[in-house]
């Protein structure tokens, strides 16, 4: 039963949830330091890192005739070294504590975070809504480990409507990218909503669906991209909807969240004029990718269109950025990353029935690195920016009217 506090806000908005979590000084100040040092980890190490690769230990190699041009002779060679024994282990570390940091207050706010998010799913006021299944199918790609270290991943629950994973999820991810809210998330969504208003200026998208929206923090932006658009956002985590619909319900964006597999949805046939994603496909396997890509094909209308944003493709960047972006792979609990990366994204598309001459990979300018660039990167234009580094790698396709 809701408690007399929230009794009495039956007619108002709903609660903020995630200003629950009161984190002590101690915690805070925990917090502070986690984020800072994974920053550190993540931000400048590996350039460090590059350096003594290029400076020290590429010249002694190429010295003994050997060639480290490719992701894998890379990371032979760095290894054993004592700079990426340090780099990693901080960086490992630095993400399981961030998480770690948030999960006191979590615990301590749990009744009263659940209760809202039941507040929330019981009156819609931003006229959203929350749509579960119990019975759904967990894939084993989900359940054998936490993914991106977080302790008890996306999708386990612990009581009734549970939202603690939800929580720890986005709580922990404002800590180790030193963000404070939604809000400040969504450069993705802003990224590629401009890009598409400049692309195709008459494009009014009356339906989208965002693949793996855990939260809805990246799908929110789009809303209010495209006002008066039916979003609907899909995910296996119950707790990550369920706290992702009290967030969207409390800022009175109506978004129609539902669990479901994005390899088998059950919206019809052409159902949605845009679709898209953010950090999605590298976490699931290439077979899922395949049939996330045929499900994608089959619900777009005519006229319609994907943008999927992602890790860049192998065959895209350099080899240290190559190696660079598989660390994931063995050290984060993401292990498609480097498999995802070594498909052809054009291929892929090419063999889910879009039409090869509509797909695209490209970079885009990011809204807050190039306020005034509206239009994609060429891959050989000069001082093109680094996938991350005031740019954001897409792929997609659309199909013809």
């Amino acid at each position: 039963m809701a408690s007399d506090a929230l009794l009495s806000r039956r007619n108002s908005a709903i609660p903020d949830i995630e200003a629950l979590a009161r984190p002590t000084l101690e915690e805070r100040g925990r917090q502070r330091f986690c984020s800072a040092l994974r920053r550190y980890a993540i931000q400048d190490m590996p350039e460090m890192l590059r350096a003594d690769f290029h400076d020290r230990l590429k010249p002694r190699l190429e010295a003994r005739g050997e060639a480290p041009d490719n992701a894998l002779a890379i990371e032979r060679a760095m290894k054993p070294e004592l700079s990426y024994r340090f780099y990693s282990t901080l960086r490992y570390n630095a993400q399981e504590m961030c998480f770690l940091s948030v999960q006191g207050s979590i615990e301590r706010a749990l009744p009263e975070m659940i209760e809202v998010s039941r507040d929330a799913a019981e009156r819609n006021p931003a006229g959203g809504s929350l749509r579960l299944d119990p019975t759904l199918e967990m894939p084993r790609y989900l359940t054998a480990l936490d993914v991106h270290l977080t302790p008890g991943c996306f999708h386990n629950e612990w009581i009734d409507d549970d939202v603690a994973q939800g929580a720890v999820v986005s709580l922990g991810a404002r800590v180790f990218s030193a963000t404070m809210n939604h809000r400040s998330w969504g450069g993705v969504a802003r990224a590629i909503s401009r890009w598409i208003k400049h692309e195709r200026p008459d494009f009014r998208p009356l339906r989208i669906l965002d693949l793996g929206t855990s939260s809805g923090k990246n799908l929110m932006p789009y809303v209010e991209a495209f006002p008066g658009v039916e979003a609907h956002g899909v995910d296996l985590g119950a707790p990550l909807l369920r706290w992702g619909h009290a967030v969207a319900e409390h800022e009175g964006i109506p978004i129609h969240f539902s669990q479901q597999n994005a390899e088998s949805l059950d919206f019809p046939d052409g159902h949605f004029d845009l679709i898209v994603s953010s950090f999605f496909f590298h976490e699931i396997p290439v077979k899922a990718t395949r049939n996330v890509l045929k499900e994608c094909r089959r619900l777009l209308r005519p006229g319609g269109m994907m943008v999927n944003q992602e890790l860049p493709a192998t065959g895209l960047v350099d080899a240290w950025e190559d190696y660079f972006w598989n660390w994931d792979t063995d050290n984060n609990n993401e292990p498609f990353y480097t498999a995802f990366r070594a498909q052809d994204p054009i291929e892929l598309m090419d063999e889910a029935g879009f039409d090869h001459a509509r797909s695209f990979a490209q970079i885009l300018p990011d809204a807050n690195a190039y306020p005034d660039r509206h239009a994609a990167f060429d891959w050989e234009e000069p001082g093109r920016p680094r996938h991350g580094k005031g740019g954001w790698y897409v792929f997609g396709s659309s199909v013809a009217e």
